[in-house]
């Protein structure tokens, strides 16, 4: 059988099975070593207030966001690209 990609769409390696997460998106279950991570940086505070306290020297909290995607939502909102054929077998 003919291998579309290197990694075979996969981090995996030889590790055998990998655990599940959720598509924050989708909902669907996706291997970890295959989902897109995204992590983003969420200020608790609204943006107009958090730019008053700063301006007055307060220091506003910011927490960061993990979110994993399956591929097809990764492509629909633009985390990936779709490659061209050469391009997929690269590392």
């Amino acid at each position: 059988m003919t291998k579309k990609r290197k990694s075979r769409g996969r981090d995996k390696g030889g590790k055998g099975r990998s655990e599940l997460v959720h598509c924050s998106n989708c909902g669907g279950l996706v291997p970890r070593d295959k989902a897109k991570k995204v992590t983003a940086r969420m200020s608790l505070v609204e943006p107009s207030l958090a730019k008053d306290l700063r301006d007055k020297g307060a220091w506003v909290p910011t927490s960061y966001v993990t979110k994993y995607y399956c591929i097809s939502c990764s492509v629909h909102y633009g985390v990936v690209r779709v490659r061209a054929r050469e391009e997929r077998k690269l590392p």
